[in-house]
């Protein structure tokens, strides 16, 4: 019999995927915003460097503790389910087969079958059926908090560096020009790759990141040279 060739699906990226997403265009949109915000302030070029870089650390950091801290909380709801879930399997093994089997059926298996297959996921991993078929938690898509920590703060430093590159190049006369066009260029391309790696339209992914992106960078540009004229 031939080998059939095996499927390959996004689903299981989807984790990693939006954390290293994510901590990308924060990287890249903050610390391009606070850059152009202290340029427009009338700020010399070494604060700006320096306020690129402490934005850098700062936002790396604060990425790791507030992903680790959200997925945490969410491992947490999951891991309280699942112990709920095997209390009631020693409480009552058989109701719970019933309700699993009533899964089934809604989704179009015959009573006698589904009973059957409920019986058979229930005597090789109670819990496991229960969790993914009941509680919707499957290994692929289980709560990894240190990965996504590391995801988050890994991608942010990588973001946060092009444009602080861009700065620490560029004259201070044109600054606001290379920071905010190369930023502009650097968000779409990882809109395209985010949406490219998720299997969507990299168009729609594109102008989101590079619209928002934009204006971002506009607002804090204006808010710098705001207080820049008044302080």
């Amino acid at each position: 019999m031939a080998k059939r060739p095996r499927e390959r699906h996004r689903s299981k990226q989807t984790g990693w995927l939006r954390a290293a997403v994510l901590g990308a265009n924060d990287g890249i949109l903050s610390t391009a915003s606070l850059v152009l915000g202290v340029a427009a302030s009338n700020g010399t070029h070494n604060s700006i460097v320096v306020a690129g870089v402490a934005g850098l650390v700062a936002g790396a950091m604060s990425m790791a503790a507030g992903e680790y801290v959200s997925v945490h909380s969410q491992l947490d709801t999951e891991q309280a389910d699942l112990k709920v879930e095997r209390a009631e399997i020693r409480a009552d093994h058989v109701g719970e087969r019933k309700e699993l089997a009533a899964i089934y059926v809604d989704r179009g298996l015959e009573p006698a079958l589904a009973d059957q297959v409920a019986g058979q996921l229930m005597a090789h991993d109670a819990v496991g059926a229960h969790a993914r078929d009941e509680l919707g938690i499957s290994d692929t898509l289980r709560a990894r908090p240190v990965q996504a920590a590391f995801a988050s703060a890994a991608s942010f430093t990588v973001g946060a560096a092009l444009p602080l590159l861009v700065t620490a190049l560029s004259s201070q006369a044109n600054l606001i020009l290379f920071v905010s066009v190369s930023s502009l260029a650097f968000l779409s391309a990882l809109g395209a790759l985010a949406a490219g790696a998720g299997g969507a339209a990299k168009l729609p992914g594109t102008l989101r990141v590079t619209f928002w992106g934009a204006l971002a960078m506009g607002v804090t540009a204006g808010v710098g040279a705001l207080f820049g004229s008044i302080f």
